[in-house]
């Protein structure tokens, strides 16, 4: 069975694999603030009008989960694709060698796991740009990163090729679970897995929490997965602070220490989320999670 995708959300970066390669000679010999003033001034105002779904899912999130006005949320979408249109521009930018400058908080906690004799659960989300934890987390622990179907081949190549320098290897979320047998395999070796904390897929198992005024599902999979192995799990959330510069938040989510797995797993859950929501409060426009987590299907 192929990878996995989510119904409403692609998962590919925009453009084709040319284009990809272009770009990345282009930032090579560029300063990235001339590709970002490009962008914006050439390239969102079609992708707004285009991009309807997650025109539609980025306002949605404004209203519901930020409680803004109409105009306010209107000003949200546009502050929202700006944001990410500079991530992905970060990203190739990564690609050609041009690295941002990365200051981490907490870092403690992470040594801390890293020199431990046992695996950890390395749990993300899709705020802010997580892809350059893979760049500044060096890790002395392999670590298997989850990674879904959807994504164009350019940039999985170039994902790879540094990804590899850092001992990261990708691996493909499969609908026939086999996935499964590698995170288990990989913690009882005591290497890191890392996973999404904030979509549901391949799976009708998932929780409903308060996250931002209102329900919310997330998965069950990544902290059912702690619990059972009974391994720490750290929440990495990379987040930009100016152009050319990002902050890696590293928050270490608690097990209430129970002897039922699921409830262990229920409780981390909601430790995630009350993480992933101060984080997304502090940085609302660099929230890319744009299908509607709080619908009740």
């Amino acid at each position: 069975m192929g990878e996995l995708r989510h119904e409403k959300w692609a998962g590919t970066t925009y453009g084709t694999g040319w284009m990809h390669t272009w770009l990345i000679r282009l930032l090579r010999v560029t300063d990235v603030r001339v590709i970002y003033a490009v962008t914006d001034i050439f390239v969102l105002p079609p992708t707004l009008i285009f991009s309807g779904n997650g025109r539609r899912q980025s306002y949605h999130f404004a209203r519901k989960g930020l409680g803004l006005g109409k105009w306010r949320a209107a000003r949200h979408v546009w502050r929202n694709y700006r944001s990410f249109s500079r991530v992905v521009i970060d990203r190739f930018a990564s690609y050609a060698g041009k690295l941002p400058e990365i200051e981490i908080e907490n870092f403690n906690v992470y040594q801390r796991l890293q020199r431990g004799s046992d695996g950890f659960v390395q749990i993300s989300s899709h705020i802010g740009n997580y892809e350059m934890a893979g760049y500044a987390l060096v890790s002395g622990k392999p670590i298997k990163a989850a990674v879904f179907g959807g994504e164009k081949g350019s940039v999985m190549a170039s994902r790879d090729k540094i990804f590899s320098e850092h001992n990261i290897s990708m691996v493909p979320v499969d609908g026939d679970l086999r996935h499964l047998f590698v995170f288990n395999a990989a913690l009882d070796n005591g290497e890191v897995v890392s996973m999404p904390g904030d979509r549901v897929f391949g799976s009708n198992k998932s929780y409903r929490i308060p996250f931002l005024g209102s329900d919310a599902t997330f998965p069950v999979g990544p902290f059912t997965l702690a619990a059972a192995k009974n391994v720490p799990m750290v929440f990495v959330a990379v987040m930009q602070a100016k152009p050319g510069k990002y902050r890696i938040h590293i928050h270490e989510i608690k097990s209430p220490g129970l002897k039922s797995v699921r409830a262990n797993a229920e409780g981390m859950a909601h430790d995630f989320v009350k993480a992933l929501e101060n984080i997304v409060r502090r940085y609302p426009a660099q929230w890319y999670n744009y299908f509607n987590i709080w619908a009740d299907d």
